[in-house]
């Protein structure tokens, strides 16, 4: 263990026992990632070995003590407020109803965070979507600054490029609320691609493997260590 993990994980455990988590109390945490479950049609379950790897990759490379195994949860789901972290992703279309769009504004407003990982097909849906959950706010660049790219391990260029579809350069989009990355967007890079078992896709060499692991690790310690506290 590293001072910087144990840095890491004493500033988690600072914060856990300060945020306001819903209103269950800090023990009724879980670390861990939960997969959003979806309408419309898009395949929410794609990349069935990504999420898998990449807590299995948090708990073997930081002071973490995340769950190997990840949950499933639509956004109704009563066990919502238990994950500090969800993901979502697919190639085609979603919808949220309006009580979904008032879940999640709730759920992002006590300090939990969503990523969402295009798997090319999903950008205009799921710009769509968000503009219902903050009709006020805009997906804007996250700037090369931030602790997301820099908290664990350095992405000086920002977000790794996995899959080439377009010719167009990764992107990482972001909703603040206030000073706090609340939703990140990877955009244009198929990220959880690269979380997926090596040889699922074998013109993905090893080292892009390892590099979006290393995003998705920054991705979630920054969202574990950036819980508002009060």
């Amino acid at each position: 263990m590293t001072i910087r993990t144990i840095a890491l994980f004493a500033t988690l455990m600072t914060l856990a026992a300060a945020a306001p988590w819903h209103q269950a109390p800090p023990a009724a945490q879980r670390m861990a990632i939960a997969r959003v479950q979806y309408e419309g049609g898009g395949d929410w379950y794609a990349n069935p070995s990504s999420i898998p790897n990449l807590l299995k990759a948090i708990r073997s490379r930081t002071s973490l003590p995340v769950e190997t195994a990840e949950g499933r949860i639509t956004l109704m789901d009563d066990r919502l407020w238990e994950y500090p972290f969800l993901h979502l992703t697919g190639h085609g279309n979603i919808t949220l109803s309006d009580a979904e769009v008032v879940r999640l504004r709730d759920y992002l407003a006590r300090g939990g965070f969503l990523h969402i990982d295009d798997n090319y097909g999903l950008d205009e849906h799921i710009r769509r979507e968000l503009k219902k959950v903050y009709p006020d706010r805009e997906l804007v660049d996250v700037p090369l600054s931030h602790p997301v790219y820099h908290v664990v391990y350095d992405f000086p260029n920002g977000l790794p490029k996995v899959h080439e579809h377009d010719g167009k350069p990764a992107r990482g989009f972001g909703i603040f609320l206030g000073n706090r990355l609340a939703v990140y967007y990877s955009w244009s890079t198929d990220l959880g691609n690269g979380w997926e078992d090596l040889g699922t896709y074998p013109t993905d060499p090893p080292e892009l493997h390892e590099q979006a692991l290393k995003m998705g690790i920054n991705l979630f310690t920054y969202a574990v260590t950036s819980r508002p506290t009060s």
